[in-house]
């Protein structure tokens, strides 16, 4: 009878070792999983954020400003257009030295 009452002593403790491990790890891992809920909220704001940056900077009023200011683009005029004549290659019938 001891002997059970032992082996059933031992399983007690093994179990309630057991089940204050498991209720560790769940909580341990439903905090972190609320971080990566947290995360993910802050991250969809910010994306939201830089898409509507991005549709503001994306003007083309703000594009051609800045072809005009930073890299000294002007609107292409007859005035300063040059027209390029491409002639064709020798072929083998107009022959070659």
């Amino acid at each position: 009878m001891t002997r059970l009452n032992l082996l059933l002593l031992l399983a007690l403790l093994a179990s309630s070792v057991y089940l204050v491990r498991v209720s560790y790890d769940e909580r341990r891992l439903y905090a972190a999983l609320d971080r990566a809920r947290t995360e993910q909220r802050q991250l969809e704001t910010e994306h939201g954020r830089l898409q509507a940056e991005q549709q503001a900077q994306a003007t083309p009023a703000r594009i051609d400003k800045t072809a005009r200011d930073k890299l000294l683009m002007v609107p292409a005029t007859s005035a300063i257009m040059k027209q390029v004549v491409v002639s064709a290659a020798p072929t083998a019938s107009q022959g070659r030295p």
